[in-house]
């Protein structure tokens, strides 16, 4: 995570230092980003079942980092939907994300996010619109590193 050198960084998603945080890691797969999460128990809605803003947000900061890491640039979300096919347990082992490109016109980026329970089965997927920034703002505004941070 090339942001963890800049103080006072804290993102819920991803920060490794952030102890109330989901502390998600990413890493390519081909077309995809992809992120193995372990669920907390903290974060149920009904008893044993992951809550459905938590899985919202893990989809739309996978598909920030998809943005970060494929395009090479920073975006922030203009619009998501999400669709809960089954719900996900928080005592059964880790959960999987995978995001890919659906498709880019000028500076919105469409990306599917796909979660999949620790059995493999596909319990969301969500379709999240991205604005997406120049390379010259993504670092001037929001501190976007050198590509190659990212796989250090």
């Amino acid at each position: 995570n090339p942001y963890k050198k800049y103080d006072g960084y804290n993102c819920f998603g991803c920060s490794p230092n952030n102890d109330n945080g989901l502390k998600m890691e990413f890493f390519e797969d081909g077309e995809y980003v992809i992120s193995n999460w372990e669920p907390i128990t903290f974060l149920q809605g009904y008893h044993n079942v992951l809550h459905g803003g938590i899985q919202a947000t893990l989809m739309d900061e996978i598909g920030s980092w998809f943005i970060q890491i494929k395009l090479k640039t920073a975006g922030v979300t203009s619009n998501m939907n999400v669709r809960y096919l089954n719900t996900v347990s928080v005592v059964d082992g880790n959960i999987k994300l995978r995001a890919s490109l659906i498709k880019k016109r000028r500076n919105l980026v469409d990306v599917l996010v796909e979660l999949f329970d620790a059995n493999d089965k596909l319990c969301a997927k969500g379709e999240i619109t991205y604005f997406t920034f120049s390379p010259e703002v993504a670092k001037e505004k929001m501190y976007y590193p050198e590509h190659d941070e990212f796989f250090e």
